[in-house]
């Protein structure tokens, strides 16, 4: 279960498209949710490692030193 609080315009958008589609508010809510889960997660998972490898310092590698390293090289 999962309740959510959405800004007054967003509240009518959400209603008129209900309205006039004859489906629920709930499943236009979960279809949002799935469509857009897997680019937030990933967004997410990209940022963690993003400030892992600023606080640790890791070396990185520009595209010129990955091709050169496997060979890849025009």
């Amino acid at each position: 279960m999962l309740a959510l609080r959405l800004p007054p315009d967003i509240e009518k958008r959400l209603d008129a498209l209900a309205r006039k589609t004859g489906r629920t508010k709930s499943f236009y809510g979960r279809e949002a949710i799935l469509r857009h889960l897997d680019d937030l997660e990933d967004m997410y998972l990209a940022e963690k490692i993003l400030d892992r490898i600023k606080s640790n310092k890791e070396r990185t590698f520009t595209i010129d030193e990955v091709e050169r390293e496997l060979g890849l090289e025009d």
